[in-house]
């Protein structure tokens, strides 16, 4: 698992504006603070699986596929919200929290529902509709929007509870997500009786009623998981909690005495964490000796290797991984370029080749600064400067990108892609 970046994932003027089309969430809405700063975990292992659950639902509800992309946000909490077309938000509190892979699923679904009936549309409308920003101080239009929020969460979840239809799912995952609503509701209320969840959503009791009986007519029903996708989602929550849980709270989950093969991935994980790579090796070599088919193991190893200084012992294990994964995962051979620049300097031509057809595939800043590091060993200072650019400018340091590209600028051959990317850069103004 690849370290997360943070990212400003949302400009605006006002704080409530945020607040307002963040309500759009399966659960709590995200605050202001985490709006403009959310800690996104990059993953080709549970990215594939999360891709896996969601096209299906994506292509029941009529966005196509490969359109749309999972975005995985470090957070205890259970949610899951969209603020555009393009992306569906998924805490990792809501995968660790699934038992199913249907639970996720059915968060998947509804918010589908709000994308594919163009919720963030509407509001986004009826907010540049006035043109001095004012209505927000009006107490009587936030009123009417946060009733048109609440009625939108009950279209997201007959949206969704069709496109599980359509794909031969059951229903049971989404009630039972607001089941577990439901019990927490009581709790949250007692704190806070007039937060922001309750005024913008529908009670969960209110949503069980009006979905249950239809969940439960439906002939899919009692259609159940494929046991391999139970598989990897239980492989998926075990290297979750391996990596963002407290050892001592991963061996709590993973007892000794669990000898399944998740619980050994996370009892791998939360050992090198605990007490480093010595520990963490022989857990990880019985994994691979038994798998050696399984890129993620040899991901994973190279990892603990990369974590503790030992760069050139990881690129064959990275070489593996990549060969075993296929073409689809730029992730991985990010973190092969990312260790052979670290290990040899004869293979920085290596390191930009990989790196830029990743690149292809997936815009990302961490693969940009490995890039401009490749460059700058190069000594070709123009595209460095460009791919520092690039990386600040997918982190939303949009001024520090600037800086970098007007350096780069006037060094770039004049009419060139990069000539041209760096200009964009520069001229580049958030709306609003």
């Amino acid at each position: 698992m690849q370290g997360y970046e943070k990212l400003r994932i949302w400009q605006t003027r006002l704080a409530a504006v945020i607040v307002i089309l963040l309500a759009l969430s399966t659960a709590a809405p995200v605050t202001r603070a985490e709006a403009q700063g959310l800690s996104f975990i990059r993953d080709t292992e549970i990215e594939q699986l999360l891709n896996d659950y969601a096209q299906p639902i994506f292509r029941a509800a009529g966005l196509g596929a490969g359109r749309i992309t999972m975005r995985i946000i470090r957070h205890e909490s259970f949610n899951a919200f969209v603020l555009d077309g393009r992306n569906v938000f998924i805490h990792t509190g809501s995968l660790q929290v699934s038992e199913t892979p249907n639970q996720v699923i059915g968060v998947i679904a509804h918010e589908a529902g709000h994308i594919a009936n163009a919720h963030l549309s509407d509001l986004r409308s009826k907010i540049a509709a006035d043109p001095t920003r004012g209505f927000l101080s009006q107490f009587l239009f936030v009123g009417v929007m946060l009733s048109q929020i609440r009625g939108n969460e009950f279209v997201a979840d007959q949206a969704g509870m069709r496109y599980l239809n359509a794909t031969k799912q059951s229903g049971r995952g989404m009630i039972e997500t607001f089941e577990r609503f439901a019990q927490e509701e009581t709790f949250t209320l007692q704190k806070t009786p007039q937060s922001l969840f309750a005024r913008t959503h529908p009670f969960a009791s209110d949503r069980i009623t009006q979905l249950k009986t239809q969940a439960q007519n439906s002939p899919y029903w009692n259609t159940k998981d494929p046991a391999p996708l139970q598989h990897r989602h239980d492989m998926m929550r075990a290297k979750i909690a391996g990596y963002l849980d407290r050892p001592q709270i991963v061996f709590n989950r993973y007892p000794r005495e669990d000898t399944s093969l998740p619980a050994r991935y996370g009892r791998a994980i939360g050992m090198f964490f605990l007490s480093g790579v010595d520990q963490a090796m022989p857990l990880i070599d019985a994994l691979i000796k038994e798998h050696p088919n399984n890129p993620y193991f040899q991901e994973v190893k190279a990892d603990f290797l990369m974590r503790s200084g030992r760069a050139r012992d990881a690129v064959p294990l990275l070489r593996r991984a990549l060969q075993l994964a296929g073409s689809d995962a730029p992730l991985i051979a990010v973190r092969l370029g990312q260790a052979l620049i670290g290990a040899d300097e004869s293979k920085v031509e290596e390191v930009v080749q990989l790196v830029r057809k990743s690149l292809i595939q997936d815009p990302n800043p961490q693969a940009h600064r490995i890039l401009a590091n490749a460059y700058y060993k190069q000594n070709k200072l123009p595209d460095a400067d460009l791919a520092t650019a690039e990386a600040l400018y997918l982190e939303g340091d949009l001024k520090q990108a600037q800086i970098f590209a007007k350096r780069a600028l006037p060094r770039l051959k004049s009419g060139s892609p990069n000539w041209i990317r760096a200009g964009d850069i520069v001229n580049f103004k958030i709306p609003g």
